[in-house]
């Protein structure tokens, strides 16, 4: 029975790993190329957003407008003077590039 529920942890703490590392999000070079030089063309002002720490993986509220990149899936936005690309359907910050 110990067996059993050793082998049902290791399986659960797999899992675990497996879903941390899709949440993962890599942005190929050349599509950080085209959003950093579409950011430095269309600069924005930036926010203040009290109480949110700027880490990859934290969800920016809706009151932060995301402004789109052509031919990219993500959004971007400035906040506190640092230009984040988001995931606009979690609205998971994803890179940090200034």
């Amino acid at each position: 029975m110990k067996k059993d529920l050793a082998a049902v942890a290791a399986v659960l703490l797999l899992a675990g790993v497996g879903a941390a590392a899709a949440e993962d999000v890599v942005i190929q070079p050349e599509q950080e190329t085209v959003i950093k030089e579409y950011v430095h063309k269309q600069p924005l002002a930036s926010v203040k957003v009290p109480g949110v720490e700027l880490n990859v993986g934290t969800a920016l509220p809706d009151t932060v407008e995301l402004h789109e990149v052509p031919n990219v899936k993500y959004r971007y936005t400035v906040v506190d003077d640092r230009t984040v690309i988001v995931d606009p359907s979690t609205r998971k910050i994803v890179k940090i590039i200034q």
